[in-house]
């Protein structure tokens, strides 16, 4: 930041490659003043025929792009419910999880039994049934740990949805969202903390588009 000091009244803008650790360069810009641009480095043509890279032709290939004004841009979600959308994600990401351990359970026992463990039946189960279910000793002991793993997932699940109910910035809003049919507290709040600031877009149409829910079609003769 002290390098564009001196230069900051004559930067019209600083563009920020959108990588996974951007959140503290382009609040960091913010703060001070700039106009910060998170660009969407997947999107940007690259020379044809480019012998030769390095930060410093790239940086210069983005400045050019703004000033053409051709730059593709990303979506800086506002920093006071970032945490709590990627909380969120988080709870994917822990879901998949406990998916695959009940899997894997479901298998165990499937292979050892030849019958069928229902996701109802594994939910309801007593760790103590676990000894009738596998009565060899080293099967059981397996079980027993994805078992006690697929437990404590469930529970900081609950626990983690929780919290982000509790800090939405907006509940009256996830209220007006769940009296659509078929979308609950969890799509919801997917829907809500994911599409972050709704004024931004125009249209329902534009909104579609950012959902990527419009139809892509590409034409040649």
């Amino acid at each position: 930041m002290a390098d564009l000091a001196p230069y900051q009244s004559q930067i019209v803008g600083v563009a920020v490659e959108s990588t996974y650790n951007w959140y503290w360069l382009v609040d960091g810009l913010m703060d001070r003043g700039y106009v910060a641009h998170l660009v969407n480095a997947a999107a940007i043509p690259q020379y044809d025929g480019l012998k030769h890279g390095d930060d410093h032709t790239d940086a210069m290939h983005l400045a050019q792009l703004m000033r053409l004004g051709l730059l593709p841009e990303g979506y800086i979600y506002p920093r006071e419910q970032r945490a709590t959308r990627d909380l969120l994600r988080r709870r994917f990401a822990l879901v998949r999880q406990a998916v695959r351990m009940m899997l894997s359970i479901q298998s165990s026992f499937s292979r050892n039994t030849a019958k069928q463990l229902s996701s109802n039946t594994l939910r309801r189960l007593p760790p103590a049934q676990l000894e009738v279910l596998f009565p060899d000793l080293a099967t059981r002991y397996g079980v027993l740990i994805q078992f006690k793993l697929w437990l404590t997932l469930q529970d900081h699940i609950a626990v983690l949805e929780h919290w982000v109910r509790k800090d939405l910035a907006h509940p009256d809003q996830l209220r007006r969202l769940q009296s659509v049919p078929g979308i609950g507290s969890i799509l919801g709040m997917t829907i809500l903390l994911e599409s972050g600031t709704i004024e931004r877009l125009d249209s329902v149409s534009d909104y579609a588009w950012y959902c990527r829910m419009v139809e892509s079609v590409r034409l040649s003769a």
